[in-house]
């Protein structure tokens, strides 16, 4: 597989290059330099879970690695279910928070962390990655353990909820986390500077698992495949996709996997009041307004990191913008939509809620709609349960660790305490 930077096209490189690079130069994001489409949808369509996700992934990462290697990765990854539920009789919800911390971000962690050990070949690796609440706990799990890798994790004190925090900071070993005094894009902005610093990136093996390196992006294309797979025939044809949008890796992956021919409609980008992108598809500014904090915190993301791959795509391919649909709710919108939800018999934490809403009130006539309920519910325990009429049972991943101490360093948003910090953490 061959990936050019999107900022430096003349910077090109392979597959295990660009999951151990992560970021290219210039902070640019690597993007594939093409993107055939795949032969016989339906008879893919009809496989199981691992063998389509590995017959997608071979596809896209080519001869670097066999179909054995890439379905041996994909079985230690994917070892969880995407299903799909119906909550209406044209929509249904497609839960990605069925893996080991409840959460899309599963999916992509996971299998990094396989390429990872694959390509690493025991040699040092600093992963650094923010998060604005899920990413966190689900790269800290996935390379929970590993020999030779070590974890820093970036996140905005104070604005996450209580049960994210404990389900990634209480681990310990090789996994070292910090509570940023500032919010999300402070983090994001840290973790580019750490890798424009070249000496620092030589030093410490820095590596990146946000959903700016290829290897989660490619793993998250594979459950649109499976949410498709599990309709009925005659469904598959005008399927809508609404997808919770922060950082838009998820959009961006639901595109790629239209690009490899997956009859997808199309999709529509839901935000909370943090709307860069609803507003520029709307007028085409581009004004990133000061981050708010929302219901909805995973997507309180004013600086959206995803958005060049999008935009990268359409261009390539010769589309426009207004394929898209999109829209924006406030908390209050969001608060009635969960209730919609809830009288309905689906319980929504608020992201997945944002993607029901604009989903339904964007759907047309004979089309199908899916929305992607990208946490469980649990983890957003004290703001589901003062809005919904019931509460939320914790499941056991959550109540293993919510009387743990929490581990956490506590930092100013300054990049000096935390290159000394990535320089002790190798060390």
């Amino acid at each position: 597989m061959k990936l050019y930077n999107i900022k430096c096209p003349e910077q090109q490189v392979s597959f295990a290059e660009a999951v151990q690079i992560g970021l290219g130069k210039n902070q640019g994001l690597f993007f594939p330099s093409e993107l055939t489409k795949l032969a016989n949808i339906d008879e893919l369509l009809n496989q199981d879970y691992v063998t389509r996700s590995s017959a997608i992934l071979h596809h896209l990462i080519g001869d670097e690695l066999s179909l054995a290697e890439v379905t041996e990765m994909v079985r230690n990854a994917f070892s969880f279910a995407a299903p799909i539920t119906n909550v209406s009789d044209n929509v249904a919800a497609l839960e990605l928070f069925h893996g080991p911390t409840l959460a899309f971000k599963d999916f992509g962690a996971r299998f990094m962390a396989q390429c990872l050990k694959r390509f690493s070949a025991g040699q040092a690796v600093t992963i650094l990655t923010a998060t604005s609440g899920d990413t966190g706990a689900a790269v800290a799990h996935a390379f929970y353990g590993i020999e030779n890798i070590k974890v820093v994790v970036l996140y905005p004190e104070g604005k996450i909820s209580e049960l994210q925090e404990k389900l990634f900071c209480t681990l310990g070993k090789n996994i070292t986390t910090v509570a940023v005094k500032s919010d999300f894009d402070a983090c994001q902005a840290l973790v580019k500077q750490a890798f424009d610093d070249e000496a620092l990136r030589e030093q410490v093996g820095l590596n990146s698992a946000n959903s700016i390196n290829i290897s989660r992006l490619l793993a998250q294309v594979c459950y649109y495949f499976e949410a498709v797979a599990q309709l009925a025939q005659e469904k598959r044809q005008n399927v809508v996709f609404s997808v919770p949008s922060g950082n838009f890796g998820d959009l961006t992956a639901g595109l790629i996997a239209q690009s490899l021919g997956l009859p997808v409609k199309r999709f529509i980008a839901a935000t909370n009041i943090n709307d860069t992108v609803p507003r520029y598809l709307a007028d085409g500014q581009w004004l990133p307004h000061p981050t708010v904090a929302t219901l909805s915190n995973a997507m309180d993301v004013s600086q959206p990191s995803n958005w060049p791959r999008i935009e990268e795509l359409f261009k390539v391919q010769n589309r426009s913008l207004s394929e898209l649909g999109f829209g924006a709710l406030t908390d209050e919108q969001t608060q009635e939509a969960m209730l919609a939800l809830y009288q309905q018999g689906y319980v929504s934490e608020p992201h997945g809620a944002i993607a029901w809403q604009q989903l339904v009130s964007q759907l047309r006539e004979a089309e199908q709609g899916i929305f992607l309920c990208t946490a469980h519910p649990a983890k957003f325990k004290s703001v589901v349960d003062g809005i919904l009429p019931k509460p939320v049972e914790l499941p056991d991943a959550l109540a293993q660790r919510i009387d743990l101490p929490l581990l956490s360093k506590y930092f100013p948003a300054e990049f000096a305490p935390l290159k000394e910090l990535l320089m002790a953490v190798s060390g």
